[in-house]
């Protein structure tokens, strides 16, 4: 096949769709704007401590070997992913400690300790949730909605008539209150939101399937840094043929009579006979393609999902009371949300996520350190705070920190060895995200799952779209199924012009 496709960006929904595109024998280019592959997922070297600077936990790891798989490779000759047990140790606001786990056992245990009451109840939020993964799986993760024929074809549409089975009428937080009565447990269950970037307390109750995505599938790390996923697929792609120019900005896409014609990069055209654009869809709009108002004004209407500050810290000692994955809750959960989406502030009480992978690859920090990634939720930037300084703010919020972690009686002030900040405008700048936002649109709405951009476009035929901002949604399983959609939409395009 000599048809040509430009893949924008090197995140992972577009190197999966690079990768899927490349097996299918077109012919592949993908341009990065950045010095390295990998979008959102990163990483960095500060002296002596590595760290993953992006997504720090991988769920439906089968979507990652069905890639590998297609690509006609084993993932495992590339990758190890381990499982991580527990997933997360919570500390809340009374005092209290709990650790997760997918084990049914482990984890009944633990609620039972935590609150003896609970754990019946807790058997069935997960069959609940299991249902919305089992009714929605198909239709929303596997499948890209906006094409009706395929709808048609999968019989997906007699679904839609058990959408009341998927709770889409509820909040997330309502869903969770169903079920548990204890403030600490909803408040644990009420953080999935987050998996997406959005709101307990606005987003639906369906999402409540991210629970049984962790607990019922499982939770992973990939050995050596979660990194080393993008290194094993930008090799793929490499022996597949794709053409990958980095540290290379596309300025334009290229369109004309309602048909792309290509991109401009460093000012020369480059055709094409598809474009997979793996930018946020809404800068993409924005900047990238000319005309088109009335897509860019309804775009630009979408709420951005959250932000984060990020605190990189080599921290020169070992603490053995945190585990890989940790949360210090807020005191006070709906308070935090409010600051955060309605009044679009940083928030007085934030919620602390600590992540340290050298408690699972030791040679990630020097001997009795810690690389320690610290991620705090974020409002996405309006306009006037694109050029404001966020220094107070990380002074602020690198107290609150110091002082959530006293009270569970760790301190780390005097220990810290290195340290990085990324703020919202960090996100912006680097990744070209919209406002600064980490996961794209949020789901803040029950109808944001079917408004959330098609991976074809409807304005500009062979222009089709991966990435977070984009169906299915973010996260890394769905990123890289956006990418796989994506590519066997283009395929069947161009089979059907070649009949």
């Amino acid at each position: 096949m000599d048809k040509k496709v430009v893949v924008i960006g090197g995140g992972l929904g577009a190197l999966s769709g690079a990768i899927h595109l490349a097996k299918m024998g077109f012919k592949v280019q993908l341009f990065e704007k950045n010095n390295r592959l990998g979008g959102k997922m990163n990483e960095l070297s500060i002296g002596q401590y590595r760290f993953d600077t992006g997504p720090s936990l991988l769920t439906m790891e089968f979507v990652v070997d069905d890639l590998f798989s297609f690509a006609g490779f084993n993932r495992s000759d590339f990758l190890e992913f381990i499982p991580i047990d527990p997933i997360c140790r919570y500390f809340f606001p009374d005092g209290s400690m709990m650790d997760t786990s997918s084990n049914m056992e482990k984890m009944l245990i633990a609620i039972y300790t935590l609150s003896p009451s609970e754990s019946e109840p807790y058997k069935k939020f997960l069959a609940y949730c299991e249902r919305i993964y089992n009714l929605t799986a198909d239709i929303f993760l596997f499948t890209p909605i906006h094409e009706f024929k395929k709808m048609m074809e999968k019989g997906n549409p007699g679904i839609l008539f058990k959408l009341y089975q998927m709770d889409p009428f509820r909040s997330f937080h309502q869903g969770v209150t169903r079920f548990f009565s204890d403030p600490r447990l909803i408040q644990l269950f009420d953080r999935y939101a987050t998996y997406n970037g959005s709101d307990p307390f606005q987003a639906p109750a369906t999402l409540n399937v991210i629970s049984y995505v962790e607990y019922g599938l499982g939770a992973y790390y990939a050995k050596g840094g979660m990194y080393r996923l993008v290194d094993a697929m930008e090799e793929i792609a490499k022996r597949l043929g794709v053409e990958i120019i980095k540290s290379t900005s596309v300025e334009k896409i290229l369109w004309g009579d309602k048909k792309i014609r290509g991109i401009i990069v460093n000012g020369e055209e480059i055709s094409a006979d598809y474009v997979l654009c793996g930018a946020d869809v809404v800068v993409t709009y924005n900047s990238l393609i000319d005309g088109l108002p009335d897509r860019r004004r309804k775009l630009n209407k979408y709420e951005p999902s959250l932000s984060g500050m990020v605190f990189l810290w080599g921290v020169g000692k070992k603490h053995p009371e945190l585990k890989h994955h940790n949360i210090i809750f807020s005191s006070d959960y709906k308070q935090e949300f409010k600051q955060i989406f309605k009044e679009l502030r940083v928030p007085d009480d934030p919620t602390i996520y600590i992540s340290i992978t050298s408690k699972t690859d030791p040679e990630h920090a020097p001997t009795n350190s810690e690389n320690w990634f610290v991620l705090l939720n974020m409002p996405y930037l309006v306009k006037e705070q694109e050029d404001r300084s966020w220094n107070n703010e990380i002074d602020r919020m690198r107290n609150a920190i110091f002082k959530k972690l006293k009270g569970i009686g760790i301190d780390i002030s005097e220990s810290i060895e290195e340290e990085k900040v990324l703020t919202p405008l960090d996100f912006l700048r680097t990744y070209a995200s919209n406002r600064g936002s980490i996961y794209g649109v949020s789901s803040n709405s029950m109808s944001m799952a079917f408004k959330r951009h098609a991976n074809r476009s409807r304005d500009i035929e062979g222009l089709y779209f991966a990435g977070g901002s984009v169906h299915p949604g973010g996260g890394i399983p769905l990123v890289m199924l956006s990418g796989k959609m994506s590519a066997e939409l283009i395929n069947e395009a161009e089979n059907m012009a070649g009949s």
